[in-house]
């Protein structure tokens, strides 16, 4: 693998990802599937699941906890990635997908995680700062389990603040904002969510998106805003600069895990030492190439490479 600066990635409500197929989701009939698949998912370890496709490396940490964390365990292993584990009394979650051949539409089921005790997420904040990738990035991605409080986010930016490590945090509602209170080095919100963190009723346009991500740059909250926005492409917003990128056009298979492999797509070229701009383009092939792929797959180098050389041709 090639040499880049550290990453971890953290993920305080990991969910084992099962996906399946049926004809049609009819209530209250018994619905026959087809053959499951299995995946370790939650962000963060999304986003490590990633960045090992694309040839680079991190360290996962996570908590597991009851017979889905011992099953979660051996998908971990299988998918190679590099983990430290923090055991908890609470199960695992699942999270559960099922596409519908007849229509091409797709049902997702995201179960309640289970309830952390304060010795357990404050392990967790204790294998992070031993950890600690000095001079690389820290990605703390998707909610926060039932027990956690909503200003945990925000002691991870105070640690990573003293230690020369970039915050990086996909994440919503008071556990984000706490977080920007705090100041981080990227965030990834949803248009809604940005909406929500400048204080905006209504839908937001693209210029409004813009001046919205550019008050909190300039605010000190977050150095770098990027906005996902489907369909209709990508932004990414600094104190110097708005990158637009248009969606590849690729058929849309499924959406799971494609904000995530944008992500890790994105850290790991700036830890490469790449151009913004440059890993901007990476991160929107990476989640096009994540779409195209079934159920609870993540996107593969090979189809990364080829949408970023139509990006960029683009």
């Amino acid at each position: 693998m090639a040499v880049h600066a550290p990453i971890v990635t953290l993920t305080m409500n990991p969910a084992l990802d099962v996906s399946t197929t049926a004809d049609r989701v009819v209530a209250e009939h018994k619905l026959r599937c087809g053959p499951s698949r299995f995946d370790p998912g939650g962000g963060g370890v999304n986003v490590s699941r990633a960045i090992r496709n694309l040839g680079g490396s991190s360290i996962a940490v996570y908590p597991l906890g009851g017979p889905t964390g011992q099953a979660y365990r051996g998908f971990i292993e299988e998918a190679g990635l590099v983990a430290r584990v923090i055991t908890i009394g609470g199960n695992t979650r699942e999270s559960f997908t099922v596409d519908e051949l007849s229509t091409g539409e797709q049902f997702r089921f995201v179960l309640q995680g289970p309830l952390m005790h304060e010795p357990e997420w404050r392990a967790c904040l204790s294998v992070v700062a031993d950890e600690l990738p000095i001079g690389g990035f820290l990605v703390a991605s998707g909610s926060l389990p039932p027990g956690v409080p909503e200003a945990f986010y925000a002691m991870l930016a105070r640690i990573s603040g003293d230690h020369d490590v970039r915050l990086v945090v996909d994440a919503s509602g008071p556990a984000l904002a706490s977080a920007l209170e705090a100041g981080v080095f990227l965030i990834k919100p949803s248009r809604d969510e940005l909406a929500e963190l400048v204080g905006a009723s209504g839908e937001l346009d693209e210029p409004a998106m813009v001046d919205a991500a550019r008050s909190l740059v300039a605010a000190g909250r977050s150095e770098v805003v990027a906005l996902t926005l489907g369909g209709r492409g990508a932004i990414l917003v600094t104190a110097d600069a708005v990158l637009r990128l248009p969606t590849p056009r690729v058929e849309v298979r499924s959406a799971v895990g494609a904000g995530d492999s944008f992500l890790g797509a994105l850290v790991l070229r700036l830890a490469q030492g790449r151009p913004l701009g440059e890993a901007f383009r990476t991160a929107v092939a990476a989640g096009s190439a994540t779409a195209m792929l079934p159920a609870t797959d993540l996107c593969r180098a090979a189809d990364v490479a080829r949408l970023e050389a139509d990006l960029a041709r683009a």
